[in-house]
């Protein structure tokens, strides 16, 4: 499979930062909007675009779903009669899984793509053509497309900058559950609690800045994923509560022993976390 003409659909922060990389990495590059507001933002950072869903698809070699999953559906009823023979469709959404069960339902070629970058910011004017530099992107193939598809799709996140990794949609939406979702809903907890006053926001440090930043993302859209991917999610905030309350249990015992022995198996497991620290 030879991949040379990209179609994206959805002009937001994740298919303009795609469409700037595979434009300077050398392809061919169409982005579609839904209204002409976003494809004139979309032409004002130098990607064609347009509002026409058939053309952008003409003779496209691979197709990228970059709208929120619950748009997917729809969307792609329209796109499927519109696929040249040999195309393939990917997404970059945050969850696989329903991706794809929609794509199975609907018949479309489907290997999934996760590029594990982003931002708090949002919107087609904070793309950036260097999003995906040394970023890990996992790979669903659960529909068990052809292997050189695979590799084609693979090859073009490399193009774009990313380490690539092939898992199922299950071990993807569980994983990303603790190492992305998790510590966004985490975010919003301790901007939320620490916040109870806003005036103590004055006083705040590169700390409060760093482990709250990604509380700023869009409530929109981190309301669908969390949503979508609830149960791995759930488990994950079950743990974080055991965490926390072994946390209280020492405090609440004056241990200043035992808490040290906790921070420190937590440091020790942050900085070394391919080890066994059972």
């Amino acid at each position: 499979m030879t991949i040379s003409r990209i179609a994206i659909l959805g002009p937001g922060l994740l298919g303009g930062s795609v469409g700037l990389a595979a434009l300077a990495a050398g392809y061919e590059v169409v982005l579609w909007g839904r209204n002409k507001e976003r494809v004139e933002a979309t032409c004002a950072i130098g990607l064609e675009a347009t509002t026409d869903l058939e053309a952008t698809l003409k003779g496209a070699d691979l197709v990228i779903l970059a709208v929120p999953v619950g748009a997917m559906s729809q969307l792609s009823e329209q796109l499927r009669s519109h696929l040249k023979d040999g195309a393939l469709v990917t997404d970059v959404g945050s969850v696989k899984a329903l991706p794809h069960a929609m794509a199975n339902e609907l018949k479309i070629p489907f290997i999934g793509s996760h590029p594990m970058a982003g931002s708090e910011q949002t919107g087609i004017a904070a793309a950036r053509g260097d999003l995906f530099q040394a970023a890990a992107c996992v790979l669903t193939n659960d529909q068990g497309r052809a292997e050189e598809e695979v590799e084609s799709l693979g090859q073009f996140w490399v193009d774009l900058g990313c380490q690539v990794t092939l898992m199922t949609a299950a071990d993807h939406d569980r994983a990303v559950a603790r190492i992305s979702h998790l510590p966004h809903a985490m975010a919003v907890v301790t901007a939320a609690a620490a916040l109870r006053r806003p005036s103590d926001e004055r006083l705040a440090a590169g700390g409060f800045r760093d482990t709250t930043r990604v509380a700023s993302g869009d409530p929109a859209m981190w309301a669908e994923i969390m949503v979508e991917n609830r149960e791995a999610l759930i488990t994950a905030l079950d743990d974080a509560q055991n965490e926390i309350r072994e946390m209280l249990d020492h405090l609440a015992k004056s241990d200043k022993k035992e808490l040290q022995d906790y921070l420190a198996e937590v440091k020790l497991r942050k900085e070394n976390p391919t080890q066994s620290h059972e």
